[in-house]
């Protein structure tokens, strides 16, 4: 015969208040955590998780490329659009030839001339500054999409380009 676990009086109930508090449901960690990035804290702008970026380029450039794919790697949805010709669509975003690089890109009301880094763009969607957008003229060794194996690349500066045409420094970088 199997012994018998006598339990006292005054456990029996704690045991029952333990189980039933238990049992209540408990949001998964997962689901809190969502919903505590869903809202921006009062005051505070908050760029999209995962931002979505046009890219213009030529169907023949090596590098274009390379660039959407750092891009996507920094979590960026891109949409890669292969153009016939690149003139017309700097004209229209206002990239003069002084800002020129190899491909153009829109994201969120903003332009973006040329290899500029993935942590420049998110820096420009969260600060939200009062400009056009950011320009990288050129294609700079060490810039993103034009490593160069065994080479030490030079700084190069990304520019701020502003509603009237001019530029100022927005970030130094040195590969």
């Amino acid at each position: 015969m199997e012994p018998v676990i006598a339990l006292p009086r005054l456990l029996l109930p704690l045991l029952v208040v333990t189980l039933a508090a238990c049992s209540q449901a408990v949001p998964a960690p997962v689901e809190s955590a969502r919903a505590a990035m869903a809202a921006p804290a009062p005051g505070k702008t908050v760029a999209p998780a995962t931002p979505e970026i046009t890219v213009h380029r030529d169907a023949y450039c090596g590098c274009c490329h390379l660039w959407v794919e750092h891009l996507s790697t920094a979590g960026f949805d891109v949409e890669d659009r292969v153009e016939d010709a690149m003139s017309p669509v700097k004209d229209r975003l206002g990239i003069l030839p002084q800002h020129a690089s190899c491909h153009t890109a829109e994201v969120d009301g903003y332009v973006i001339e040329g290899h500029v880094p993935a942590a420049d763009i998110r820096r420009l969607l969260r600060e939200k500054p009062p400009i056009r957008g950011l320009v990288l003229p050129g294609m700079p060794i060490g810039s993103p999409g034009m490593e160069v194996q065994g080479v030490d690349a030079p700084a190069y500066t990304v520019l701020a380009l502003n509603r009237d045409g001019s530029t100022t420094p927005y970030a130094e970088h040195s590969p």
